[in-house]
């Protein structure tokens, strides 16, 4: 029998955390697709039981079966992504091509129109132009197509939050000193087959694998909002950012261009566009010249998709300095 979502939300928050996770996983056992989901959710955050993404696949797997749209839609997206198994695009696509939910439709729409391989990955490789001498910086053209900017952005626009970092002192959230923005990460869970395909896109785009990609991060704009001048290199850290991929989701909005000071540069968003640059330079360290600043909106919204790219492979489960 299913169990009362309340209920077990309250035995939780009062400490009864195993009778609370028992009485889920014998209904879950029993069959109950909402208590499946719930268990493989757990197992995906990490609490109040282990992460394990395997065992989290399993129980998506079997809320799915049960008709668990939620669960399908997930559980597709770890398939093609191979969080908690191996990456199987061919086998998500077959479950995306058989499926008569309405993001399974609006899936098979965006993807007929991407020239891809049996694994997900562009048939032709995008080949930027260079906006610098020194080839430092890339711009390409018509990256995405509008219904593909549409996408992401929709995506992300019920997960939307202002940006935040951590105070060192106090533990606690605080407005971000230098980005002015709303924002939403497109975490494994929710990188359904279309924006697999992208970043399998802007993969081939860097020359580099796809797993050395930071989770796609949708950022919003308003009206004064800002990203000042700062570097995307790390201080200190093992895995460095070696490049950065921005996509410019829209054009509908006046300011907001890319600035790069050191190279007199600034460039203008247009919908579907994208930049590609360089931040380390040959002994891995920092390039000063690839500060830049994401310039004041001046009217309307700016959209924007980032992709940060390590030296080496990221697992985005462990934390954003575990890798």
């Amino acid at each position: 029998m299913q169990q009362d979502e309340t209920m077990i939300d309250r035995m939780i928050a009062s400490g009864r955390l195993a009778e609370a996770i028992a009485l889920t996983r014998a209904a879950a056992m029993a069959g109950a697709a909402a208590d499946q989901f719930r268990l493989a959710l757990w197992h995906l955050i990490g609490d109040p039981v282990p992460r394990d993404l395997p065992v989290a696949r399993h129980w998506l797997g079997r809320a799915a079966q049960q008709g668990h749209d939620d669960a399908l839609a997930m559980a597709v997206a770890l398939q093609a992504n191979g969080s908690g198994g191996p990456v199987d695009w061919a086998g998500a696509r077959q479950v995306v091509n058989g499926s008569n939910a309405p993001w399974a439709q609006t899936q098979r729409k965006l993807l007929a129109a991407m020239a891809l391989d049996i694994a997900g990955a562009p048939m032709v490789h995008p080949v930027g132009r260079p906006l610098t001498n020194d080839g430092r910086i890339l711009r390409f053209d018509t990256f995405c197509s509008p219904q593909e900017c549409e996408h992401l952005a929709m995506a992300s626009a019920a997960r939307m939050e202002p940006a935040h970092i951590i105070d060192e002192a106090s533990g606690q959230a605080v407005p971000h000193p230098v980005r002015t923005s709303d924002g939403a990460v497109i975490s494994p869970t929710i990188e359904n087959l279309v924006i697999r395909a992208i970043n399998l896109r802007i993969a081939a785009a860097t020359g580099t694998h796809v797993a050395q990609g930071e989770a796609l991060t949708i950022l919003r704009y308003r009206p004064g909002q800002q990203y000042r001048l700062h570097h995307d290199a790390f201080a200190r850290t093992a895995n460095q950012r070696s490049l950065t991929f921005l996509l410019y989701l829209n054009d509908a909005f006046a300011g907001g261009e890319t600035s790069f000071p050191a190279y007199d540069l600034r460039v203008r968003p247009r919908g579907g566009d994208a930049i590609l640059f360089h931040n380390l330079l040959p002994d891995g360290t920092a390039d000063p010249r690839m500060r830049h600043a994401g310039e004041p909106v001046r009217e309307g919204a700016k959209w924007l998709a980032t992709r940060w790219i390590r030296t080496r492979p990221f697992d985005m489960w462990t934390g954003p300095e575990a890798a």
